[in-house]
């Protein structure tokens, strides 16, 4: 190698095996992919925190329960998981009703049912994406080290060559190697950040969902023997 080469990181990864630069392009569609997934993950987190912020205000506000499945149903598409997941209790608890079945205990068990299953496919829905970042943060250093570990071999099968070894010849060899190291930690820390953050986030949001179902439960069961135009308060 020569020792006055130019060691600019382009320089390097064009100087590269083509082994090492095959593990750098993976690490950057691996880091472009998971930056995009970041950005899309925190607008769509934010989304659904204020669709079910603004859901619970207004079953709290004193509606009947009847005014806000009607609601509901028309939002089925642009309203948040809570709205969803309160419209299938609902829909459940009227088809029971319907069917002229007044048993407490029935009533209660099938719209839990629902409103589980609904809870499911909404956090499903939610943390779609976030088993990605953890991927790209868990993998990406090992790829990186992989490619590190092969450009050292690939710079000592060079050196055998050499008679005579300094410190110029064998930096622009190591360094190459390194950049696939530096690379997979490029990829493998926002990845690893975000996805302890926004797992944080589900959480809550599946905690508030869980509540909402508990209390919603409690209001039918509260007015269990009278017209579904009860309100959230129960009046």
């Amino acid at each position: 190698m020569n020792p006055s080469q130019d060691m600019s990181i382009l320089s390097l990864v064009l100087q590269a095996s083509w082994v090492v630069q095959l593990v750098m392009l993976i690490l950057v569609a691996g880091s472009v992919a998971s930056w995009a997934t970041i950005f899309r993950k925190a607008a769509a987190l934010k989304r659904v925190r204020k669709l079910n912020e603004e859901f619970e205000e207004d079953f709290w506000s004193g509606n009947s329960l009847n005014d806000l499945y009607t609601r509901a149903t028309q939002n089925a598409k642009t309203g948040g998981p809570m709205e969803r997941i309160f419209a299938s209790g609902m829909r459940e608890y009227r088809k029971l009703r319907e069917r002229q079945i007044h048993d407490g205990t029935t009533l209660l068990d099938g719209t839990r049912r629902a409103m589980r299953a609904s809870f499911q496919r909404e956090m499903d829905q939610v943390e779609s994406g976030l088993s990605f970042l953890g991927t790209v943060g868990s993998v990406s250093p090992y790829i990186g080290l992989f490619g590190t570990v092969w450009g050292v071999m690939h710079a000592f099968t060079g050196f055998a060559s050499m008679e005579q070894l300094t410190l110029a010849t064998v930096a622009p060899g190591i360094a190459e190697a390194l950049v696939a190291t530096a690379m997979g930690l490029f990829a493998a820390i926002p990845a690893v950040t975000a996805y302890n953050r926004y797992a944080n986030h589900i959480d809550r949001v599946a905690s508030a969902q869980e509540t909402f179902v508990e209390e919603f439960s409690n209001i039918l069961q509260r007015n269990i023997n009278s017209p579904v135009q009860a309100t959230a308060s129960g009046h």
